[in-house]
């Protein structure tokens, strides 16, 4: 992942500087989120467990139902946050989307994170009850 991202940012970044054009760099978090979600709804299909399962299955002890929910939340956010991000750029001039893209983007990152912490902790005492029962 963290190669394809790199080969994005290379790509539109030159792109921006060659054609003098920050239309390329404006797309760049949009095509990065995107490729993300991309990645997770096919981590369902393709493998034996999600992706964000195989990210944190050391950490939390989950059904698999609560897993794919999860990785599905995650493919979800990742397609709003891209589409956020066009939005911005398109209806705002390039200074907010750069305090968007700073300040949006981290913030409701965090907000998820949190959103999904609360999620979690819920789903976490079930599977522990489960186990003790």
């Amino acid at each position: 992942m963290h190669v394809i991202s790199l080969a994005i940012i290379m790509v539109l970044g030159s792109a921006t500087l060659f054609f003098h054009n920050p239309w390329f760099i404006k797309w760049k978090p949009t095509g990065i989120y995107w490729l993300s979600a991309i990645i997770f709804l096919s981590s369902s299909f393709i493998g034996s467990k999600p992706l964000i399962q195989k990210m944190m299955e050391g950490n939390v002890n989950l059904t698999s139902k609560i897993w794919h929910r999860l990785n599905a939340a995650w493919a979800v956010f990742f397609i709003l946050m891209g589409a956020l991000n066009l939005y911005v750029a398109y209806h705002y001039d390039t200074d907010a989307w750069v305090n968007f893209k700073l300040f949006g983007g981290v913030g409701f990152t965090l907000l998820f994170v949190l959103i999904q912490a609360f999620y979690l902790t819920k789903h976490m005492d079930e599977k522990e009850l489960e186990k003790q029962q």
